[in-house]
């Protein structure tokens, strides 16, 4: 059986050459959202990073600065649809167009689900998985407008491709920006977009500072509780052997530059991938296929993505 065509053929990397094209990152102001930042500046590109705080901005200001980068920071809640626009329209007045879109932004909730409240929902699917919906709907059809060559990156995480730990909350937003990243990449391929979703492993950042950035009623006791904060002390003791943010803005950055369906920075998580992909192949039932469901059963996207990996490494 031939899986669905893509009108355009093989998927090439539009956005091979990025001196001088300007990048618009979301919670860029620490973490892998600064990794990006740094990598891409350092390449030639114009910055825009968003941040929530000007106390979460000095440190990024102060870095970018040192690397001589050509940047612009404005504070954005990547809730806010109408802060969204605001903000894609200030960075168009500022560097013209946006040829690189990195919805990074996100708030780790390590709740189980067992555990959870509607408001831990409601803050998590409105930051982790909203956050990208807005920035895609604001700023992808300009890309699209404009012609020029174009690249869409969300971050997910390792826990977007398998459940590990007891995080159930985090894990069901980023299963979500993975299954979205890849409708996307096989919706923009025909207008020569490139698309990719990144799938860290564990990364130096302020994602155990999480709960600041909460809402009260994103709590069930309208505050961080003793499990909470002891939660948030554990990845924190975690954080010296995480991978320094900049490397993993320049895995990005080549991922981008090849046009790479998913960025997978960790090896060492491999074992886990496999166990969740070999479980579903082993639930299959036996092939009873109708000629209607052709159409569903396969996508082009991921064929083709395994082709171009094959010849890139021959």
């Amino acid at each position: 059986m031939s899986p669905p065509a893509i009108s355009n053929g093989p998927l090439r990397a539009p956005l091979t050459n990025v001196g001088g094209k300007t990048a618009f990152i979301t919670g860029g102001s620490s973490g892998i959202g600064l990794g990006i930042a740094r990598a891409c500046a350092a390449a030639g590109m114009r910055i825009v990073i968003t941040f929530q705080t000007e106390e979460h901005v000095v440190e990024a200001r102060r870095s970018l600065e040192a690397d001589g980068a050509t940047f612009r920071a404005i504070e954005l809640d990547v809730r806010d649809r109408h802060a969204m626009a605001n903000a894609e329209a200030e960075a168009r007045s500022v560097f013209g167009n946006i040829h690189l879109l990195c919805n990074n932004a996100g708030v780790g909730i390590a709740t189980p689900i067992t555990e959870s409240c509607f408001g831990e929902w409601d803050f998590a699917l409105a930051v982790n998985l909203g956050g990208v919906i807005n920035g895609v709907q604001t700023i992808v059809p300009g890309m699209m407008a404009h012609g020029e060559p174009a690249h869409v990156v969300a971050t997910a995480s390792m826990s977007g491709l398998f459940h590990g730990g007891t995080a159930g909350i985090y894990t069901t937003t980023k299963f979500a920006v993975v299954g979205m990243m890849e409708a996307l990449r096989a919706e923009l391929a025909p207008a020569g977009i490139g698309v990719s979703v990144l799938c860290p492993g564990f990364v130096t950042s302020n994602i155990h500072r999480s709960e600041r950035k909460r809402p009260p009623e994103s709590f069930p006791l309208g505050r961080p509780s003793d499990r909470d904060l002891e939660r948030a002390a554990r990845l924190q003791a975690m954080m010296p052997v995480g991978m320094p943010p900049l490397e993993c803005g320049e895995r990005v950055l080549r991922g981008i530059r090849r046009n790479d369906m998913y960025i997978l920075t960790h090896p060492e998580y491999e074992q886990g991938v496999r166990d969740r992909f070999e479980a579903l192949l082993a639930s299959m039932p036996p092939p009873e296929r109708l000629e209607a469901q052709q159409a569903v059963l396969r996508h082009a996207v991921y064929v083709l993505e395994r082709q171009r990996l094959a010849e890139a490494s021959a």
